[in-house]
């Protein structure tokens, strides 16, 4: 849904993307947006905060920003724009277009959009990230993950000064005491605003000398492959499922079959524990990991370099919406069997839209006779949209819970 965000005396029109498939109800900003910039503005009105613009300024630096709406706000003064997402990257992308904020931006930036005069990272790439000089303001939106969150405040002690102004902003229902104590373990003394539309900032003030932190992440755990052969796995702070095996992926284990002549696609991959088992099963088949985390797709990354480091060649890891980058692709793998654990939300939202494009998307990839194999809770019901869209599903195992559908491409 296209949607017009009007603040002050300027307007954007946002959409979340990829729009055709969001729910009218659904915009691409909220009240927390509001509250920081309303807050920015005040302090740069008052001349009380100076962010310069220039090329390689990185006066400003931006986290978890949902779908654009604080990079397109802020485009002018050039921030570095840091995210783990994908379809936020791509909507941030779209929106400065759409608004007209690309300048005279010609070439793409290293993930393959056009996002000038914002300078973007993904959130793998921040890791190694080394800005000209200290950014005179962090903005964050507290992610869903507080792993994610305690990852980039440990990154950014590498960064930050005491005249750094850290600013994150969520709903009251995120600022949790969690939050605010990894930013009094990681950043300094904090306090919070008072809530207005449900949401409210936080306000975090960097120490004289910060300690530099060591990571937590990668966590690693092992689980046995349908083979009974020990995998270990790794997990990147914003992957799914990072501290044990998932419920959904434990019975998919269980019951899959792979081929050594197929070509595999481990749809919503997170840590790629399905497409690593696939190699275990098949050695000689190819697996498309795919994910719109590139935390996630990294640590699916390191987790066949842990279990099958001869095999790396025979895999692709794709950040993606669903299936899209392979669908545009001049050339499109002849893909042969699809494994998909969909998610139910995107960024705080509820919604099945993410599961019906997957299984769309699939159909389009996968070649005649193709198979694509689903879990899911029960009560979500994959087996009413399999049979619209594939003509029939087959239970394949089942638990109190858990289902497995099978479907094929006629």
């Amino acid at each position: 849904m296209n949607t017009e965000f009007i603040f002050a005396d300027r307007q954007f029109s946002l959409i979340r993307y990829p729009e055709k498939h969001q729910h009218i109800s659904l915009q691409a900003w909220d009240s927390a947006d509001e509250l920081v910039i309303e807050h920015i503005e005040n302090l740069l009105s008052e001349a009380s905060l100076s962010i310069g613009s220039g090329d390689n300024d990185g006066s400003m630096m931006i986290f978890n920003d949902d779908f654009g709406a604080l990079g397109c706000w802020f485009s002018h003064l050039a921030p570095y724009w840091v995210s783990d997402s994908y379809i936020s990257l791509r909507s941030l992308s779209e929106n400065l277009k759409a608004n007209h904020l690309l300048g005279n931006a010609e070439t793409s930036n290293k993930n393959g959009l056009l996002t000038a005069p914002l300078k973007t990272l993904t959130s793998v790439q921040s890791l190694t990230f080394k800005p000209e000089k200290a950014p005179s303001l962090v903005v964050l939106k507290v992610p869903r993950a507080l792993a994610l969150l305690e990852q980039q405040l440990i990154d950014l002690q590498k960064y930050i000064t005491p005249d750094t102004r850290v600013i994150a902003t969520g709903k009251v229902k995120t600022i949790t005491k969690s939050v605010l104590n990894l930013f009094e373990r990681y950043i300094g003394p904090t306090t919070t605003s008072l809530a207005k539309k449900k949401s409210r900032l936080v306000f975090a003030s960097p120490r004289e000398s910060i300690k530099l932190s060591d990571s937590p992440y990668p966590t690693r755990w092992q689980c046995k492959s349908t083979m009974g052969t020990a995998l270990t796995i790794d997990n990147l702070a914003n992957t799914f499922s990072r501290q044990s095996l998932d419920i959904g992926a434990r019975i998919m284990l269980e019951h899959m079959t792979v081929s050594a002549n197929d070509v595999v696609v481990d749809l919503g991959c997170g840590n790629g524990v399905l497409g690593v088992n696939a190699l275990s099963l098949a050695p000689d088949a190819k697996v498309i990991f795919v994910d719109e985390s590139y935390m996630a797709l990294e640590s699916a990354r390191l987790n066949v370099l842990n279990n099958f480091p001869d095999k790396i060649d025979q895999c692709e890891f794709v950040a993606s919406n669903c299936l899209e980058t392979l669908i545009n692709r001049e050339n499109k793998p002849a893909v042969t069997k699809i494994l998909c654990n969909p998610p139910f939300h995107q960024q705080n939202a509820i919604t099945d839209h993410i599961a019906w494009q997957m299984f769309t998307d699939s159909r389009d990839v996968l070649i005649k006779s193709g198979h694509l194999v689903v879990v899911g809770n029960r009560h979500l019901d994959y087996h009413i949209k399999l049979k619209k869209l594939f003509g029939a599903a087959k239970v394949l195992a089942s638990d109190k819970k858990f289902v497995i559908l099978g479907t094929a491409k006629r």
